[in-house]
């Protein structure tokens, strides 16, 4: 023990007299105006190469450069590692016995007849000292490795470190147990003390706050502290086991930064991108405010409190869908370049790949997208007018981007794709009825036995009875066709309101069959043969035979 002391007393006095020789060095070389020695070619040569540790037991001796491109560092810190090691394996060989042999160029450390570490000039001169003095220092420290090498595998040694192993893994153990009952004690504490609370604090917000959601998410945080209190447990008493033995200590070492470098990483990844990063920040919070002047100002153009000359207020909304998205794009492009990791190549392959994706899945997407602003300016209808697309027929609900839907008059809610639409030909009930009237038209065939003029006279009389109608433009009838065995006739009527479609038809033909009826005309039938011995009519002693009833008058049936 006394000599170990007096060994690593003197490395500590050598190290600082050289330490001490260079500053001098360099002091002098300052002080003559930087015209310092120049160092040999050779010498230089090593000085570009990397440096490389030369470890024992997870414990690092000194390090060693390389000498050539084709001996590199790491190549000569391994072959003097594995002579350490076979000379500590030979109990023969005396740790005390290692010594420096000089030579013509270079200074060999051996121990017996063994080569350990041979030292060069070109080591020594990136050091500044001179390789005899270079050699002088690492040959303590390779005595000292082969010596402790050689004890941490003594079976006393073994022995002892397994007993102190066993001890920290029963520790371990006993603690995670402890743990264990803790947090379920403090758990039950909490369920004691404080769920009430909770629940109460629930009712105090009128349920904004949510009890359930709130106690999970304090169990949850209970649950996290548990986690990594056992894997510090468990972390800490790895690194004491696999520090006892020789041949798991490099292992030990690592364990710490196999936690922290993944962590390291990152932070240093984002402290490289923060500029970045705050670039993209800065960004955004201006493209915000710009939108948020965008929408109201198109806002105004909605509510007419800003008038545009040729622009329609209901374009207000789907334009600045329009602008926003073009902006949107826009900020992307010139934020890109900023992105962390945008130019590596993962990036750009997530990027085509994605793109690809989108390719080939959204035909239908963008077709719907282009048809619904399309539809918008073309102004073909608004919400509330009555339409009919393909055979369906219904009230504009609501109008989005990708699709359109229709209320029936059955109550039925038909969503119709905008690409449809926008292919098809749309019938709009709606747009003129407001302001000239939307004309009705019903047709029915008579004989030409009745006079035409007569005919005119009952349409007529029964579009006066139905209530609904317009008066101006006023009702008129036509003659389509002269048939085989009726004369068709068309009967033009005019509403200003096209929900009333259905209602309006349906009085207009009870109104038609009481007016014939009334006046012992009848109406052909399609599947007409020949003149029956009494006209097909209904005389009106019969027009409310049970069950109907005169509960409402002709026409009153929207």
């Amino acid at each position: 023990m006394h000599r170990t002391t007096i060994k690593r007393l003197a490395c500590i006095a050598m190290w600082v007299l050289l330490a001490s020789g260079v500053w001098a060095q360099h002091a002098a070389a300052a002080t003559q105006g930087g015209n310092a020695a120049p160092i040999a070619p050779e010498e230089a040569a090593a000085t570009q190469h990397e440096r490389a540790a030369v470890t024992v037991d997870g414990k690092v001796l000194f390090h060693v450069r390389g000498i050539t491109s084709s001996y590199p560092a790491e190549q000569r810190a391994r072959a003097i590692r594995k002579r350490i090691e076979t000379v500590a394996a030979d109990r023969s060989v005396a740790a005390d016995a290692v010594r420096v042999v000089e030579t013509e160029d270079r200074s060999n450390i051996v121990a017996g007849d063994i080569l350990v570490v041979s030292v060069i000039d070109a080591d020594a001169a990136p050091e500044g000292v001179t390789r005899q003095q270079l050699a002088r220092v690492l040959r303590p420290k390779v005595a000292e490795a082969i010596a402790q090498h050689r004890a941490d595998r003594s079976p006393r040694a073994l022995m002892i470190n397994t007993l102190y192993a066993l001890g920290a893994t029963l520790a371990a153990v006993l603690l995670v147990f402890a743990l264990r009952l803790a947090f379920r004690r403090l758990d039950a504490l909490l369920e004691r003390r404080y769920r009430s609370r909770v629940e109460g604090l629930e009712v105090q917000s009128h349920q904004l706050i949510q009890a359930k959601q709130l106690w999970k998410t304090l169990q949850g945080f209970i649950k996290t502290v548990h986690v990594l209190a056992v894997l510090v447990i468990i972390y800490l008493s790895l690194n004491l086991v696999l520090g006892l033995y020789p041949w798991t200590r490099p292992l030990a070492g690592r364990l710490f930064s196999i936690v922290l470098e993944p962590l390291r990483t990152m932070g240093t990844a984002f402290l490289q991108a923060l500029p970045n990063l705050v670039f993209i920040a800065l960004l955004i919070i201006v493209i915000r405010y710009v939108l948020k002047v965008m929408r109201l100002f198109f806002a105004g153009v909605d509510q007419g409190t800003i008038p545009l000359s040729g622009f329609d207020r209901e374009w207000a909304w789907p334009t600045y869908k329009i602008i926003r998205l073009l902006v949107i794009a826009f900020t992307m492009v010139v934020a890109y370049p900023y992105i962390p990791g945008s130019g590596s190549d993962a990036f750009k392959g997530i990027s085509i790949f994605l793109g690809v994706l989108f390719s080939l899945g959204s035909s239908s997407f963008i077709a719907n997208m282009i048809a619904g602003y399309t539809m918008t300016y073309r102004r073909a209808y608004r919400i509330g007018d009555r339409i009919k697309v393909g055979d369906i027929i219904g009230d504009v609900v609501e109008m989005r981007l990708m699709v359109t839907h229709l209320r029936t008059v059955k109550n039925e809610e038909v969503v119709v794709p905008n690409s449809l639409i926008l292919n098809s030909n749309i019938i709009n009930y709606s747009t003129l009825s407001r302001t000239r009237g939307l004309i009705l038209h019903t047709t029915v065939g008579i004989g030409y036995e009745t006079p035409w003029r007569q005919v005119e006279a009952m349409l007529l009389l029964a579009a006066g009875r139905t209530a609904g109608l317009l008066k101006e433009p006023s009702p008129f009838v036509r003659q389509k066709s002269l048939g085989d065995f009726a004369v068709s006739y068309e009967l033009n009527v005019a509403c200003d309101n096209a929900q009333d479609m259905d209602g309006l038809y349906t009085a207009l033909h009870q109104n038609i069959l009481d007016v014939f009826n009334e006046y012992g005309v009848q109406i052909m039938v399609p599947a007409y043969e020949g003149d029956p011995e009494a006209p097909k009519v209904v005389p009106k002693s019969h027009w409310f035979v049970a069950p109907a009833a005169e509960a409402k008058p002709s026409g009153d049936t929207r």
